[in-house]
């Protein structure tokens, strides 16, 4: 730890965040706690290779099934990401304290915005790598079931004497179902809400020093967050009798500390098979770095404050 510490020391805050988040990331790894998340992430994706249902028309033998394996698959990978971001960030300040790595790191001339944004770093690299390789394996297996089906439903369609312009629409229905820039575009936002349960975990972790408590809390603001719209909007039809400006005032400051999860609900559309726009894409990036920002910068407030 002396080799880390020291090169930690020194170099630019750039340099210094990423030895932290190079070595979190390794912590975190030999952390095998986690490990059993993976192995449940692949056989949950895996397994779509397995028990096909069986159709009884060409029109339904793919969109079903290849639907099916794209709703299974992010949604594996939406309670990965977000069970890991939870879990991991809230294990890490307890046990650098545990271990008095925290002590030796601090004690050399590193701020402590530098130790909290590569303690980040490091917790999203690893959801990162994690949801890359599950990517990696929902693109195959889709990309061999696309195939499996079309190739089924053509011979189903010219069994039954489809005409060529209904099978060229089958194909293309079948092929909107498929691998996409779109899915990726889903698997991004899955890591953007990931992202910001992480920063919302070490702001809780800052002033928490129990484990168990950053994680209860920070798993009820998600679940809060996902009926903030709905709450929002009643609040805003109690106040139009007379406390409509105020109303608004509140929700807004409200939306503003509080995410609402529900802007990262577009992988449904995309399981349908709709095009995401990356207009859409864009605003969610905006919105997880805001939040990821704002959440840093609280944690730096409160970390600063906190004598080691």
């Amino acid at each position: 730890m002396t080799d880390t510490t020291a090169t930690i020391s020194r170099g630019s805050h750039i340099s210094r965040i990423l030895v932290i988040a190079r070595h979190t990331f390794t912590q975190l790894v030999r952390m095998k706690v986690f490990y059993f998340l993976a192995v449940f992430a692949v056989i949950a994706i895996g397994s779509n290779f397995f028990d096909l249902p069986q159709h009884e028309g060409p029109e339904s033998v793919g969109v079903n099934v290849l639907r099916s394996i794209k709703s299974w698959s992010l949604g594996t990978m939406t309670l990965f990401s977000v069970v890991l971001s939870i879990v991991a960030t809230a294990l890490l300040l307890p046990k650098d304290i545990e271990d008095r790595t925290l002590y030796t790191i601090l004690a050399k001339p590193v701020p402590r915005i530098d130790y909290l944004a590569g303690k980040l770093l490091g917790v999203l690299l690893l959801v990162f790598v994690s949801l890359a390789l599950m990517d990696g394996l929902m693109t195959v297996v889709l990309q061999i079931r696309s195939s499996m089906v079309l190739e089924q439903q053509l011979a189903m369609a010219q069994s039954l004497g489809w005409p060529q312009e209904a099978i060229n629409s089958l194909k293309l229905e079948t092929a909107a179902q498929g691998p996409s820039w779109s899915l990726q575009g889903a698997v991004i936002a899955v890591f953007l809400r990931a992202s910001v349960m992480a920063s919302l975990a070490l702001l809780i972790s800052t002033f928490s020093s129990s484990t168990l408590f950053t994680t209860i809390i920070s798993f009820l603001i998600y679940f809060i967050g996902h009926f903030q719209a709905d709450m929002r909007n009643a609040y805003l039809q109690a106040g139009e009798a007379g406390e409509g400006v105020f109303a608004r005032l509140v929700t807004l400051l409200i939306s503003l500390v509080l995410p609402d999860f529900q802007n990262f609900n577009v992988i449904d559309a995309v399981i349908e098979g709709q095009t995401m726009p990356l207009l859409i894409l864009g605003k969610l990036t905006l919105i997880a770095l805001y939040y990821a920002l704002f959440f840093t910068v609280a944690s730096w407030f409160v970390f600063a404050e906190k004598e080691f």
